[in-house]
C-alpha cells in the first residue's frame, strides 16, 4: 500500500501525509551536534521510497535544510518534494532581506527553487508581512520559488494577501480533533478561493493516542510538544474532556481495526479544505510509516462522526482563530505566555515626545499628510491615548483591500493596534471606537471585524455613515481611544 496523493497546487503533486522535521532541532539540542548529513539523508530516502516523500522544515529546524539537501542531491532524491518555512523577525522586508532570506534556504537545500517556501510572522501589527510577501511573489515569477505558502495565518490576514493578489497556495495550521478552528471560517475562505490546508497537531502532541486512554492526569511534563498540547487539553475541558474524545476514537477504531491515532488523522484528512497532515519524524529513533498507511484502509462514516461529535459536546472551543496562539491570550505554546517575547519587537513606528509639551508623547506613521496637515497618528496625554482617523493605507501610499471594507477594516485597526504599541498600550485598553463608512451596506462585514478584534474588550463604540470619506476607493476609516491599564482592574 502506498499513501493516497492529491494535487496541493498546479505541477505539485504530494502524498498525503507529509513528513514533518521539526525535530531535527531538539535531537540535535540533545545530542550536542548536528545530525551527519549522509546518515540524515539514508533515513529521509527510506520515507520517500514508502511513499512519503514530501518534507516539511524550516529555516530554525536545526539541520533539516541541509540534510534535506543532501537527499535532493542523491539518486534517491529524485521526485521528493521539499517545503520550507521563513520565519523573520519582523522589520523592515526590502527586496534585499527578503533575497537573502530565500537564498540561505535555496544554499542548504543545493536547489535552484524552493518546491513550497511557507511564511511566517510574529504580529500583524507590523505590516512588513504585506511587504515580504509581494517580493517573495516576485521571487516566485524569477523562478526562485515554485509555490507560496503561509504558516498560521488567521482567516481575516489570508483574505487581506489574497485580496493584495498574492498567490498563495496552502496555510499551515493547527487542526485536531482537540482544535477544530481551522474547520470554520478558514475552511470556507480556502474552499472558496482554492487555497489548500497542511495539518499539522493533529495527534495533539502524543495525547490522542491509546498511551494516554484511561491514564491518569500527568502531574508534570518535560517533553515540550507535550506541554504545548497540554495547553490545549485545559483548553477545551481539561483531562475528562480529552478522555471523553480518546474513549470515542477507541471505539471507532477497534471497529475499523486502526489505531486511536488513526482515526484522529483520518478526521483532520477528511475535512474538506485539508490537503495532507504533517507527521513529526525522530530520524534514527522511531518511524511510524506502516501505521501511517494503515489511514488509506479505512474511511469514518456517519456513525463514526455522530459518536465523535457527541464527544466534540463535552469539549469546549478553543478561542480566537488559527494561529492565535501565537500571538494573543492564552498562548497555547510550550512555553506558554508570549508576551514577553512580543512585547521586545521592536514597535513599528517610535514614540516622540514634544519638548514644549512635556506631558505628551506622539507618534508619527510617515505620511506625508501628517506634516501638512498638522496632525499625529496618536497622541498620549497621561494614560489617555487618542488615535487619529485611520484608513488601510500601507507606509508607501498602497491602499490596503481596494473594493473589500473587511479586509480595510482589519488592516487599519492593525495599524490601531501598532499606534497603541508605540506609546505603551495595546488594544485591550481601547474604551471607544468610531467607524465611518462610506456605505450603509458594508456595516455587518465591518462590524464582524471590530467583534473579532474586541470579541473580550468591548469598548464603546459609534458606527456611521459619511457622505465620502476622503480618497478613492476608501471604504472604512476608525478611530480609537484608549486608557492605559484599563484592561487590568483594581
Amino acid at each position: 500500500m502506498r499513501p493516497e496523493r492529491t494535487l496541493l497546487a498546479p505541477g505539485l503533486e504530494i502524498p498525503r501525509v507529509i513528513t514533518g522535521l521539526w525535530q531535527v532541532a531538539d535531537i540535535e539540542r540533545r545530542a550536542g551536534r548536528e545530525i551527519d548529513p549522509a546518515q540524515g539523508a539514508s533515513w529521509l530516502a527510506d520515507y520517500a521510497a514508502a511513499g512519503f516523500d514530501a518534507f516539511d522544515m524550516a529555516d530554525h529546524y536545526g539541520s533539516a535544510e541541509v540534510i534535506t539537501g543532501a537527499l535532493l542531491q542523491s539518486p534517491q532524491g529524485r521526485g521528493v518534494r521539499a517545503f520550507t518555512k521563513w520565519c523573520p523577525a519582523p522589520g523592515p522586508m526590502t527586496r534585499e532581506a527578503v533575497r537573502a532570506g530565500v537564498q540561505r534556504s535555496l544554499d542548504r537545500l543545493r536547489v535552484a527553487r524552493i518546491d513550497l517556501l511557507q511564511f511566517h510572522w510574529w504580529t500583524f501589527e507590523h505590516p512588513g508581512y504585506l511587504d515580504a510577501m509581494l517580493e517573495l511573489a516576485a521571487l516566485r515569477d524569477e523562478g526562485l520559488i515554485a509555490h507560496l505558502g503561509l504558516t498560521n495565518v488567521d482567516t481575516d490576514h489570508l483574505q487581506l494577501l489574497l485580496c493584495e493578489g498574492v498567490p498563495i497556495a496552502s496555510n499551515q495550521v493547527c487542526v485536531s480533533l482537540l482544535d477544530r478552528r481551522a474547520t470554520e471560517r478558514l475552511s470556507a475562505l480556502c474552499l472558496q478561493r482554492g487555497v489548500k490546508l497542511l495539518a499539522y497537531g493533529t495527534l495533539g502532541g502524543g495525547f490522542l493516542s491509546e498511551r494516554w486512554l484511561g491514564r491518569d492526569e500527568p502531574a508534570e511534563i518535560a517533553d515540550w510538544s507535550k506541554m504545548k498540547y497540554r495547553r490545549f487539553i485545559d483548553a477545551v475541558g481539561g483531562w475528562q474532556a480529552l478522555q471523553a474524545v480518546l474513549r470515542a476514537c477507541d471505539s471507532i477504531a477497534r471497529k475499523h481495526g486502526v489505531s486511536i491515532a488513526n482515526v484522529a488523522t483520518r478526521w483532520v484528512l477528511e475535512q474538506p479544505a485539508v490537503a495532507a497532515v504533517i507527521v513529526g519524524a525522530r530520524l534514527g529513533e522511531s518511524e511510524h510509516r506502516d501505521d501511517n498507511l494503515k489511514l488509506f484502509s479505512f474511511a469514518l462514516d456517519a456513525d463514526d462522526h455522530a459518536a465523535l461529535n457527541a464527544a466534540f459536546a463535552a469539549t469546549r472551543r478553543i478561542s480566537g482563530d488559527c494561529g492565535d496562539e501565537y500571538r494573543k491570550p492564552p498562548f497555547l505554546t510550550a512555553s506558554g505566555d508570549l508576551s514577553h517575547h512580543l512585547d521586545a519587537l521592536p514597535s513599528l513606528w517610535p514614540a516622540q515626545a514634544m519638548p514644549q509639551r512635556p506631558d505628551r508623547q506622539r507618534v508619527d506613521s510617515g505620511s506625508v499628510w501628517e506634516g501638512i496637515a498638522g496632525y499625529s497618528r496618536a497622541m498620549r496625554v497621561g494614560e489617555r491615548i487618542v488615535v487619529s482617523g485611520t484608513t488601510a493605507t500601507h507606509g508607501n501610499g498602497r491602499l490596503v483591500g481596494a473594493g473589500d471594507a473587511a479586509t480595510q477594516a482589519v488592516y487599519a485597526l492593525d495599524k490601531i493596534a501598532a499606534s497603541l504599541k508605540s506609546l505603551g498600550s495595546s488594544l485591550d485598553d481601547v474604551i471607544r471606537t468610531r467607524v465611518y463608512l462610506r456605505h450603509a451596506d458594508d456595516w455587518r462585514a465591518v462590524s464582524e471585524v471590530h467583534g473579532r478584534v474586541f470579541a473580550d474588550v468591548r469598548p464603546a463604540n459609534t458606527l456611521l455613515q459619511v457622505a465620502g470619506l476622503i480618497g478613492d476607493g476608501y471604504l472604512v476609516e476608525i478611530e480609537a481611544e484608549a486608557v492605559v491599564g484599563a484592561s487590568r482592574p483594581g
